[in-house]
């Protein structure tokens, strides 16, 4: 059986003689994956008839010069295990969040924008206080027919605001509130729904990276939240106590507002960092640069006491620019825009004077010890003087931060996305400074002044931007770029 498969496989070579044979007899041969001395082999080969003819000799021959390379092929390590080495390195490393994550948290946090909008045109036309009742489920569905008009216009009709300020409004006016509001509505569900359900899916694929799971839940909290904290807001302003106080005017509380806009903010910064951060996590695991620079090490650029110190006063103007979006939410809540419509003076003085400021009339204390945090926030001039001065706080710390990363020391040691990121907030700042002119010189026109409250949430994307170029990588991506660097050059 032996020779008859040497004898159909091998070619004889006529210049080998019987000298290479008898070389080979002494040689151990890899055979089937077994170590096999020639002596074997010789002997059953010598058993056949054939054992001393010519052909023998010279297809012995053969065998002793061309065995090994045939029997090489066939050893386990022709078989490339490199497929399944790599791919339980893969298994060892941590999840890695896909750019799917980073695109869907950034599309959401874009609704989420768009929905701070629609609130601010909302109450510039004071549509409100149209809807009287909250129904997350069925609200979903407005009116179908005339009774249904009728009914919710019915309701309405019993609200303090229709009493004193819409008590002339027709049922196609009054539609066109209803829409506004219900709009508001709608949109915020889904938010929720586009929100959730991915993250559902995300979290089941086990697409998230260790660290999201916690934060993207807590923003679907904080979007269950604010549904609830808008109805508590317009419940404000439904309140029948408005009737019986002299002067009142029905709107909702300042309070209210701005904590409902302050959480609508900090949801939005919330989501657009984490996208951004996932997709530059993504990138830089997959052997992209860091920040825009493919010669930056990060390591040495974030532990410079330089860029620390340009980071701190980034997260200082960030701050800034939150709590002076926030004070605009007492301004509007206020009407506080309606007051002294001129700049820099405010009744051709820089300042109102101190008993405008803090009126003991605003005091509710019997020794007047509250009037002072009580004027910060429900007198309207105070109200409007503060915005002032924290948006031109704002502004001037915006370009002395612009003018510190344009030296040419600091410029150096910033990465790319970084100063293009305060090169768009000095540029954003500038035309946020713009509209809050327009608006309060013009007696708040709504589309100048939705303009302003949206150029207030443009500027805090710019700042989140910047503070997401000066962050280092996330573990994982650190891990997977290591690991297929070392894949690289181990030629895996």
């Amino acid at each position: 059986m032996q020779l008859s498969f040497v004898n159909a496989l091998l070619r004889p070579r006529v210049h080998l003689g019987l000298q290479a044979s008898r070389t080979f007899l002494t040689v151990p041969v890899n055979f089937s994956r077994r170590t096999v001395p020639k002596s074997c082999l010789a002997a059953e080969v010598t058993s056949s008839p054939l054992c001393n003819s010519w052909l023998y000799r010279r297809c012995y021959s053969v065998v002793a010069q061309r065995k090994p390379a045939v029997l090489h092929s066939l050893e386990p390590r022709f078989f490339s295990a490199n497929a399944f080495h790599g791919a339980a390195q893969t298994s060892q490393l941590p999840i890695l969040a896909p750019p799917a994550v980073g695109r869907w948290l950034l599309f959401s946090s874009a609704m989420v924008f768009a929905v701070i909008v629609v609130g601010g045109v909302t109450r510039l036309t004071e549509s409100g206080l149209s809807i009287t009742e909250w129904k997350p489920i069925t609200g979903i569905i407005p009116p179908m027919n005339v009774e249904d008009w009728s009914v919710e216009f019915e309701k309405y009709k019993a609200t303090p605001e229709f009493k004193l300020l819409n008590h002339s409004i027709t049922l196609d006016e009054f539609k066109n509130i209803f829409y506004m509001e219900w709009g508001h509505r709608v949109l915020g569900r889904l938010i929720g729904i586009a929100f959730v359900v991915p993250l559902a899916y995300f979290g089941l694929r086990k697409k998230l990276t260790a660290s999201m799971p916690m934060q993207l839940t807590g923003m679907a909290l904080l979007i269950g939240f604010q549904g609830f904290l808008g109805w508590y807001m317009v419940k404000s302003g439904l309140e029948d106590s408005i009737m019986d106080t002299p002067g009142a005017v029905p709107r909702v509380s300042q309070y209210r507002l701005a904590a409902h806009l302050g959480t609508a903010v900090v949801l939005y910064a919330g989501m657009l960092g984490t996208g951004l951060a996932a997709i530059k996590d993504w990138r830089y695991a997959r052997g992209g640069s860091w920040s825009g620079s493919s010669t930056m090490n990060w390591q040495n650029v974030l532990s410079n006491p330089v860029v620390k110190r340009f980071s701190r006063l980034s997260k200082g103007l960030s701050a800034l620019v939150f709590l002076t979006a926030l004070s605009g939410a007492f301004v509007a809540g206020l009407d506080a825009g309606l007051l002294y419509n001129e700049f820099p003076l405010m009744g051709g003085r820089l300042a109102p004077p101190m008993d405008d400021l803090f009126s003991s009339a605003y005091a509710k204390n019997a020794d007047g010890s509250d009037m002072w945090w009580r004027n910060i926030f429900e007198n309207p001039t105070t109200v409007q003087f503060d915005h002032r001065v924290l948006a031109m706080t704002t502004y001037l710390s915006t370009c002395m931060l612009f003018a510190y990363s344009r030296r040419p020391a600091i410029r150096a040691l910033l990465p790319p996305l970084a100063r293009k990121s305060v090169t768009a907030a000095f540029a954003m700042a500038n035309v946020q400074v713009l509209l809050g002119l327009a608006t309060l010189l013009y007696l708040v026109p709504v589309p100048i002044a939705a303009a302003h409250q949206a150029g207030s949430i443009a500027l805090l994307s710019t700042m989140v931007h910047l503070l997401v170029s000066l962050r280092r990588p996330g573990l994982a991506a650190q891990m997977w770029r290591k690991a297929g660097m070392q894949a690289k050059s181990s030629g895996l």
